[in-house]
């Protein structure tokens, strides 16, 4: 049964939104109540974007009223949003490298003397904010310097720096560790005991299961029902949410692992970078998905830098038993080694590109001719291919890729590398940010890869998700190799004993 409409906060009667003939809401009905989490739980392109970005006054809606507190609420910016008390804190960060974390945090609020900063007393301010929330950050370290964590933990701040009715939290935990998350529930539970609503989109649904009081699924942009939480369980849930039954979250092997008598295609022996990660050996052969594991500052995405040339490292590096050398992407994609970095929206995609661009992007040089043309024909069919292939939703090849979904922009990612046709393909965090839904299908493309012949290296802060795909599991701590598992070891119990390093 719906919460009652008496004593909420927010109350959104048949809010439709339309985009010419597009419709990305229809009839959208939703109710906050005050002290408690609201989790909108929806696939990517299910219309929850849309519908916080009309909250946050990014969009006016077609059609529909909304109501804050009885009266009418129709912002026309983030800043009146925030004016009249409600506060959202976006999946994609909307800080700016250069500048410090306290000039991030209190962005247009700066304080002021005759109408010059006060910087001192910005920082301060900062301090108070952060240390206030128990987040770990220097305040006037340059965002640029930061991990997408700790940035991560910058944007929860700026967002929560304002004194709001509402909070919206967009899947605000998606580059954080454990430890960073427990943080972030314990300020949302304080939120809840000073009268805050907190609306929560995430797609962690033991997370969710956690956080949250009232859930309310919507699918292709229509409200489908709004259950509490303990009346309702996971598969309950995916099946509201995606239509469909998921028996099965992680799609079966078709093929069996490959046998340990096959020689490695990747070997890698004592890698070290004097910072990051010492001394880290391990092999992968072919078809095989070898799973790498650690909390935040255990050096697993560092490492995957080093190998793709990114990050200089000393040690050795052989393909096929042949040693090489990989000082730059350039080399890596050469040796083909391909590499979907987590951060895809700086590192990954260029958004202001279209679909095939991004797509054909990494493998152009496949597509000249003899004389320097480009074969613009089979780039095209090659990228059509790919949007088939891995059931890309796009209105057109020619849709800029920063107009789509999040997991339709991993997929185009994914895409990108598969046209050349890896002999090693890196997936660091790639399911970040992604729906139950997309996630089934790129698992999906994981498994297809390996039974190809292709050999992943899968680096994921998701446990089961590591437990789900790896056919063995390297576990790092503290820049150090804990311990490599396979068979019955490879169990969340152990693989988190070592990852703590009680064990290394």
């Amino acid at each position: 049964m719906d919460p009652s409409v008496q004593n909420s906060v927010l109350t959104i009667r048949n809010v439709t939104k339309s985009f010419g003939p597009v419709m990305a809401l229809r009839d959208m009905n939703l109710t906050v109540r005050p002290g408690r989490v609201h989790t909108l739980l929806g696939e990517n392109g299910a219309g929850k974007s849309t519908l916080m970005k009309i909250l946050a006054g990014v969009y006016q809606p077609t059609s529909g009223t909304v109501e804050l507190e009885g009266q009418p609420y129709a912002p026309t910016s983030p800043q009146d949003a925030a004016a009249r008390g409600l506060t959202i804190v976006f999946q994609e960060l909307s800080l700016c490298n250069n500048l410090t974390v306290a000039e991030n945090i209190l962005a247009t609020r700066e304080p002021s003397s005759m109408g010059f900063i006060n910087d001192k007393a910005l920082v301060r301010q900062a301090a108070e904010i952060v240390r206030d929330l128990g987040l770990p950050i220097d305040v006037t370290e340059k965002v640029g310097n930061l991990s997408i964590a700790q940035r991560q933990l910058v944007e929860i701040a700026k967002g929560l720096s304002i004194d709001a009715k509402i909070v919206i939290l967009d899947e605000p935990t998606s580059s954080l560790s454990d430890n960073e998350a427990d943080i972030l529930f314990a300020i949302i539970e304080r939120l809840k005991q000073r009268g805050v609503a907190v609306i929560y989109i995430s797609h962690r649904m033991e997370e969710i299961m956690r956080l949250s009081d009232d859930i309310t699924v919507i699918r292709d942009g229509e409200y489908i029902t709004t259950r509490e939480r303990e009346s309702v369980t996971i598969d309950a849930l995916i099946a509201l949410m995606v239509g469909r039954r998921m028996d099965e979250i992680y799609p079966p092997r078709d093929v069996d692992a490959p046998a340990t008598s096959i020689a490695p295609v990747l070997s890698v022996d004592n890698l070290t970078h004097s910072e990051d990660f010492r001394n880290i050996s391990f092999d992968v052969r072919p078809g095989e998905i070898l799973g790498f594991f650690g909390l935040i500052g255990s050096g697993r995405s560092e490492v995957m830098n080093a190998l793709f040339g990114m990050k200089p490292a000393t040690g050795t590096i052989r393909l096929d038993g042949e040693t090489v050398s990989i000082t730059s992407p350039v080399d890596a994609i050469a040796k083909r080694i391909g590499f979907v970095t987590e951060n895809r929206k700086e590192e990954g995609l260029v958004l202001s590109h279209s679909v095939e661009w991004n797509i054909s992007m990494v493998a152009l040089q496949s597509y000249a001719s003899r004389l320097g043309f480009m074969r613009g024909r089979a780039e095209r069919a090659a990228a059509v291919d790919e949007v088939k292939r891995l059931s890309i939703k796009t209105g057109s090849l020619d849709t800029v890729a920063g107009a789509l979904s999040g997991g339709n922009q991993q997929k185009i990612v994914l895409a990108k590398w598969l046209l050349t046709h890896p002999k090693v393909l890196i997936l660091d965090e790639p399911t970040r940010g992604v729906d139950v839904g997309a996630k089934f299908e790129i698992y999906k493309i994981i498994r297809q890869l390996a039974a190809q012949g292709t050999a992943i290296l899968l680096v994921s802060s998701e446990l089961p998700e590591v437990l789900g795909l790896s056919d063995r599991v390297v576990v790092m701590h503290e820049g150090r190799l804990s311990a490599t598992l396979e068979g019955d070891d490879r169990n969340p119990e152990t693989i988190m004993t070592f990852a703590t390093g009680f064990q290394s």
